[in-house]
């Protein structure tokens, strides 16, 4: 699904407190999922899908994914390992493509929601070795998607297990209903994994519905020379007999789909937000938590494709700036590090706010990277409970465009609300049109929510409140949504009803029932009173 703003040139699939203390409290409090009340299956079996609205084999019922240890041994497709990039040209015109090859291990903890005598994971292609559960090994079977395991042993209501599953094969790429490309794709000199919103269940079997977060380890073994970039901090990184293994921890929660592997001869650059920042530039050695070069709050983390190093320079190092910005306005940065991946245009078509490091196809521009890093609070951290809820992402990130735009120098809200109001915001009469084809928090199938609605008219929402309960109270509710579902997930109807109480509070003579029947649910373009 394509996630970053239309109008922009680098079309994006997302476009775009004590820290200890409030860690270890939310991670207490929201390593929990909606899979117990979804997809109900019969008698002791997890059900296989949570009835999303729009991928309703997604998911599965039954169980709560904790925490995911992902094992990847990465093999390059034979050509690019050792044959000079020329030969490609002799090959013969009915050569079938070599493929990247991965050996891998998941080892995956969960609770179980319900008793269960089997229950499914998310596995798209790969061939399956074996599984055990609780290191005792398991039957399985599948069908399409479905990896079902039935334990030796039945598992109670609230039992922790540990299930293993390993796999190998080439992982492969899913085209979406929107005609968008994710999954495992293949990259000029290495691979990039993207799983908006089904894509992730390609490169390893899980829980693979957003409603379903945990934390992460991911460890991938390439050969030296090559780079392995993903979410939240590296940990460690060491070279033997030939192959390099980097070593990734995600301690916050993660929705699968945002969940990333990077596998290219990337540049590193490093820096810091917050005291001590500094542009820290250089690849070093290990980079465990807090290797920023500096005393900073946050370190980032940036890997570009050498092919985009100096065009991208300038923006990237306006990470720390735009991530002050935003605590600013939306509050406290929800992760422990930040940063970007940068693969060549040619590579991947869109952009995606992977966690911790949003992931641009080619130099965003600094809109694009405002986008993909105001997702950090509103989609990685705030996570929709499905599908539907994608304007709840989109919206509040294309706003905080707006809101960039506003504080330095460029259009007010106002002026970008009016523009797409009047239909003059886009120089084409089909765009500005397309903004009104359906309410936000209604698209009409999979391969609509990601059109303009769930962006430009999401974001005019946004808006309208901000019109109706004023500047302050407008900014401090975006704070206030962002802190309540911190690491956790929330729908529409989560959403309203936290305005709803806020705005008694805070202004009482506020009119949002206009803003819910004719901006958010209504058909058309609204009325303006």
């Amino acid at each position: 699904m394509v996630s970053c703003p239309r109008r922009i040139s680098d079309v994006s699939r997302s476009a775009p407190v004590a820290r200890a203390a409030l860690l270890t409290v939310a991670l207490a409090l929201t390593l929990t999922s909606c899979t117990e009340g979804g997809g109900e299956a019969e008698g002791a079996r997890g059900s296989a899908g949570l009835r999303d609205p729009y991928f309703p084999k997604l998911g599965n019922g039954g169980y709560d994914v904790t925490h995911y240890a992902l094992t990847l041994g990465y093999e390059p497709p034979p050509e690019t390992e050792d044959a000079p990039a020329d030969d490609a040209d002799d090959a013969p015109e009915d050569a079938p493509e070599a493929a990247a090859h991965l050996r891998a291990a998941a080892v995956i903890t969960a609770r179980a929601t319900r008793d269960l005598d089997s229950f499914n994971l998310d596995l798209k292609g790969m061939d399956v070795e074996s599984v055990a559960v609780e290191g005792v090994a398991a039957r399985w079977k599948r069908a399409g998607q479905e990896l079902t395991v039935t334990p030796g042993k039945g598992l109670d209501e609230g039992e922790t297990f540990r299930t293993t599953v390993r796999y190998s094969g080439a992982p492969t790429t899913i085209t979406d209903p929107d005609g968008s490309r994710e999954g495992w794709l293949p990259t000029a000199d290495g691979v990039l994994a993207l799983g908006e919103p089904t894509g992730s269940m390609t490169w390893f079997p899980g829980n693979h519905h957003p409603s379903d977060k945990a934390a992460y380890d991911i460890e991938v073994t390439v050969p030296e020379g090559l780079r392995a970039v993903s979410n939240g901090e590296l940990k460690s990184e060491s070279t033997k007999n030939g192959r390099t293994t980097y070593s990734w921890h995600t301690a916050e929660p993660m929705a699968s789909y945002v969940a990333t592997i990077a596998i290219g001869t990337y540049e590193i650059r490093r820096a810091t937000v917050g005291e001590g920042e500094g542009e820290g530039e250089g690849e070093g050695e290990g980079g465990g938590e807090g290797d920023g070069g500096g005393a900073g709050r946050i370190p980032v983390y940036v890997a570009v494709d050498p092919s985009q190093a100096e065009d991208s320079r300038a923006v990237l190092d306006r990470i720390p700036e735009v991530v002050e910005w935003a605590e600013g306005n939306f509050g406290p940065y929800p992760f422990s590090s930040t940063g970007a991946i940068v693969d060549g245009p040619d590579d991947v078509a869109y952009a995606l706010e992977t966690q911790n490091r949003p992931v641009f196809p080619g130099a965003p521009d600094i809109s694009l990277l405002v986008h993909e890093l105001a997702h950090q609070w509103y989609g990685d951290s705030v996570t929709p409970k499905s599908w539907r809820d994608m304007w709840l992402n989109e919206g509040f990130a294309t706003y905080a465009e707006w809101l960039w735009e506003e504080d330095h120098g460029g259009d007010t809200a106002q002026e970008t609300f009016d523009a797409l109001y009047e239909g003059d915001y886009y120089q084409d009469d089909a765009s500005n049109e397309a903004v009104w084809d359906f309410p936000p928090a209604k698209p009409p199938s999979a391969a609509r929510i990601s059109d303009s609605p769930v962006y430009e008219r999401g974001a005019m929402v946004l808006h309208r409140i901000r019109e109706e309960v004023g500047d302050d109270a407008f900014f401090d509710l975006l704070q206030g949504w962002a802190t309540a579902h911190r690491h956790g997930n929330a729908d529409t109807a989560d959403f309203t009803a936290y305005v709803e109480e806020f705005a008694e509070k805070t202004a009482p003579d506020a009119d949002l029932t206009p803003v819910w029947d004719d901006w958010l649910y209504g058909t058309g373009r609204p009325p303006m009173a």
